[in-house]
Order: structure tokens, then C-alpha cells, then sequence
């Protein structure tokens, strides 16, 4: 993807887009980036913050892959702040902006459960959380399930009236386990607008399965 793509911040991406993704995760890649970038930036726009830090949160906040069933899972975003943190004090960045970008990508992480304290980490956490609903998010969760061996459904069970949730065994158990969830945590006003949206959109993809199957 060409720098000029994460305009008005296009320097800034093509210094950090050789370190803003690893692995082959079609699910975290840079395509992934660059809509948490849109959405980090139509966020923006309207709630304000500084936007050289919340772009380069955006940029690096996977910056380590760490796969959906490793036991390093809640550790993802520790350890992809400390790398952020050392690519951009190599860059000469200062130390209050290397603090910045770190907390936001340290508390962006659903997993993680840290709570963000400044409006660029409460952008960023919005931003990606966007990416995990809606169609794109229903896309996500089917590829990911994919990626862990996972089956789409219980053939028996469907909604799992009867059993536990298990969305490693089953992606669908992930929109009631974890993707319906994520629209009543968003921080920003403008976050929360757009998750709204999408929140029912998630929701019909799952009614248009179940009416399938």
C-alpha cells in the first residue's frame, strides 16, 4: 500500500510501514491498518487530538503478531508498545510523544483490559474496535476462525441454548461471545455514532446466517 494512502500523515507512514505489520495475519495486515487509519482519522476530525501521535499509534499498534490461541495473546499490545517505543526514539522522536504513542497502542487491545487515559488512546482503541464490527468484522471473525481450524457452527446448537459459548470451536459463538459486546465500550462520541451503525449490521449478517442454515 503506497504511503499517500495514509494522507495527510503520508511521510510519516512510509517511515513506519516497514515496521507496522508481521507474519501473514490477512486479518492484522496493512489493509487492516489503513482502515483503523480512516477510521482513527474521521475520529479525528471531529473529537480533535494530536495527530502526528494518533498516526503513528495507528501505524505500529501491531506491530508484533501474536496469534489468536497463543498464551502470549494478552501480551500482544505490551509488547507491540515497547517495540513502537524503540522504533521511534531511533527516529529522534521526543520523549513525551514516545509516551503517547505507547500508551495508546499499550490500552488499544480488547484482550489487554487496560483502560485508556488520553484522547489519542481512546481514538485508536475506538478506531481499531470498529475494524471488529460491522461486515468487515464479521469477514474478520470467519477468517480468523479459518486461520484456528475453527468450525463455522454447531450443527446441533446453533445459538448454544444448550452449551457453552466456545468461539474456538465454532465462529459464530464469537458475534454473542465478544463482537456483540464492543459497541456499548467505545469512548468517543463519534465512536460510538459509528458503532451504532455498524453494531446492526454485525447483527444482520448473523440473522441472514442463521436464517441460511
Amino acid at each position: 500500500m503506497r504511503p499517500e494512502a495514509f494522507a495527510p500523515f503520508e511521510q510519516l507512514a512510509e517511515t513506519l510501514i516497514p515496521h507496522a505489520t508481521e507474519g501473514d495475519d490477512g486479518s492484522h495486515d496493512l489493509a487492516h491498518i489503513h482502515r483503523v487509519f480512516r477510521n482513527g482519522l474521521r475520529i479525528h476530525a471531529i473529537e480533535g487530538g494530536n495527530g502526528p501521535v494518533l498516526a503513528a499509534s495507528v501505524l505500529l499498534h501491531d506491530c508484533v503478531a501474536v496469534e489468536k490461541n497463543s498464551p502470549l495473546r494478552s501480551q500482544a499490545s505490551r509488547l507491540a508498545a515497547e517495540k513502537a517505543s524503540a522504533i521511534l526514539a531511533a527516529l529522534g522522536w521526543v520523549d513525551a510523544d514516545i509516551d503517547a504513542v505507547s500508551h495508546a497502542i499499550l490500552t488499544h487491545s480488547f484482550s489487554a483490559n487496560l483502560e485508556p487515559q488520553t484522547l489519542e488512546a481512546k481514538i485508536l482503541q475506538d478506531a481499531d474496535r470498529l475494524d471488529a464490527i460491522g461486515m468487515v468484522g464479521a469477514a474478520r471473525c470467519f477468517y480468523i476462525a479459518g486461520r484456528l481450524g475453527s468450525a463455522l457452527y454447531d450443527s446441533e446448537d446453533p445459538l448454544a441454548k444448550n452449551r457453552p459459548l466456545d468461539d474456538r470451536a465454532f465462529a459464530i459463538d464469537h458475534f454473542e461471545n465478544k463482537l456483540f459486546k464492543l459497541a456499548d465500550g467505545f469512548n468517543t462520541q463519534t465512536g460510538r455514532q459509528i458503532a451504532a451503525e455498524r453494531h446492526q449490521r454485525l447483527k444482520q449478517v448473523l440473522d441472514l446466517f442463521l436464517d441460511e442454515i
